[in-house]
């Protein structure tokens, strides 16, 4: 096998659905004084848009802490039905009366240390120069083939569990230490050992990984599902002890909250 030394440094990725965080905070005073029977129009109408939106790929969560009250969560096929999203909550009179705390935008990814490694060494050993006409083919071939493998993870359903706790981060590139100059081997060794903690969770958790570089402030998105958010607790801390993590993660808020039926959307906003 070839050095890695003469691969292109990028690892293959796939890309699926789109996905869409929304975290939202309620104008209290607004709301409280409005009458009892405007409020529970906005409700209804909130509701029933809601619920059509359960049963198309999003969730709400009624959420912990400060940092906002509601997160919507949307898993669309594209940015086009991510849009459409949009248009449709701000056309709801509910969303006069709440205020967008932030939000996340970004695609599901998974990544291909182990398949890149093996098609990049296939056709250095072969001498196709990178980025070919021959290379490229041979590299499509192997997304394709993935891709059809790996649909339903590409684009999964957003988890039943109580419990999501959401969070963006990033790869560090700093004076010292610096993700993106590793060679690609150490790389892919790392997040070999990396994504073995991750498996021993399999059980509790679910996990989705999108990717947001081009898209929003940080690298990735995470997204954990639960039935005992303490779960999230314990996976993160043994991974802050995993070598990517402790020496080239860095985490930005982190977001917890509890799934709520659209339904019962009105018991959110019950005074």
């Amino acid at each position: 096998m070839q050095s890695s030394d003469q691969f292109p440094p990028v690892p293959l990725t796939l890309e699926g659905a789109a996905l869409l965080h929304q975290m939202l905070k309620i104008k209290w005073p607004e709301w409280r004084a409005l009458p009892v029977s405007r409020r529970t129009e906005i409700v209804a109408e909130a509701s029933q848009l809601l619920a059509g939106m359960e049963e198309r790929g999003s969730a709400a969560f009624s959420m912990l802490g400060h940092k906002a009250e509601l997160m919507l969560v949307h898993f669309r096929p594209d940015f086009d039905a991510l849009g459409e999203v949009q248009h449709a909550l701000r056309k709801l009179a509910l969303w006069d009366f709440v205020e967008l705390a932030t939000s996340y935008l970004s695609v599901v990814e998974l990544g291909l240390y182990e398949s890149t490694m093996k098609a990049y060494s296939e056709l250095v050993e072969k001498s196709v120069a990178p980025h070919s006409p021959e290379w490229n083919q041979a590299i499509e071939e192997t997304l394709a083939r993935q891709r059809a493998a790996m649909k339903t993870r590409l684009f999964p359903e957003i988890p039943p569990a109580k419990y999501i706790c959401f969070y963006p981060m990033d790869r560090r590139r700093g004076e010292e230490k610096n993700w993106y100059k590793l060679p690609f081997a150490e790389r892919q060794r790392q997040m070999d050992e990396h994504g073995k903690i991750g498996r021993r969770y399999a059980g509790t958790v679910r996990q989705v990984i999108s990717g947001s570089i081009g898209f929003d402030d940080w690298e990735w998105g995470v997204d954990l599902f639960a039935d005992d958010p303490v779960v999230f607790k314990r996976l993160i801390y043994e991974m802050r002890f995993d070598e990517v993590s402790a020496v080239y993660a860095l985490f930005g808020t982190f977001y917890v909250g509890q799934r709520l039926k659209c339904v019962e959307f009105g018991t959110l906003l019950a005074i």
